[in-house]
């Protein structure tokens, strides 16, 4: 991650603004909700932000409100939530950026399997029993699939011949 090295406000500010794509991917954090962390046995406090989390809103008129993020600005370093519209002139709705800051995750879009590796989560032993249950079913329905072919070869091969 970049760090500031300054402790001057003025240099701090310059930074975050002038920050190139790939270093204000790490301004786009959020606290992630206690019970999410302890029942996906993630270890950090506050991760990325992505497309498609459930986010709950911390500060503001809108706090207590939970919704989806729709869309995440890196250039602005805000977060779009679907639950949060607004009314143009012409009555027209859209949707609210606000800070990433004032959020919290209360459920991950695992869709990306790489996001899950990246955050390294921790199988619950639930999961492991599942994931071993599911192989152990898998393998099951391999072996019975290899009895019904052996005994329908030996068939298909007699009416072949005639």
């Amino acid at each position: 991650m970049a760090r500031i090295a300054s402790a001057k406000p003025r240099s701090q500010r310059l930074f975050r603004f002038t920050a190139p794509l790939h270093q204000r991917q790490h301004f786009m954090n959020a606290h992630v909700d206690k019970s999410l962390r302890s029942k996906m046995g993630i270890k950090r406090r506050a991760i990325r932000l992505a497309t498609g989390d459930t986010v709950k809103i911390m500060s503001g008129s809108k706090r207590g409100t939970t919704g989806k993020v729709t869309f995440v600005d890196l250039r602005k370093g805000r977060i779009k939530v679907s639950t949060l519209m607004k009314k143009n002139a012409k009555g027209k709705e859209f949707n609210v950026s606000i800070s990433p800051s004032n959020v919290y995750i209360t459920d991950l879009n695992l869709e990306d399997k790489y996001r899950a590796d990246r955050l390294r989560l921790v199988p619950t032993p639930k999961a492991k029993e599942a994931k071993a249950e599911a192989k152990a079913e898998a393998k099951a329905e391999a072996k019975a699939e290899q009895k019904v072919q052996q005994v329908k070869a030996p068939g298909l091969l007699a009416e072949e011949t005639k």
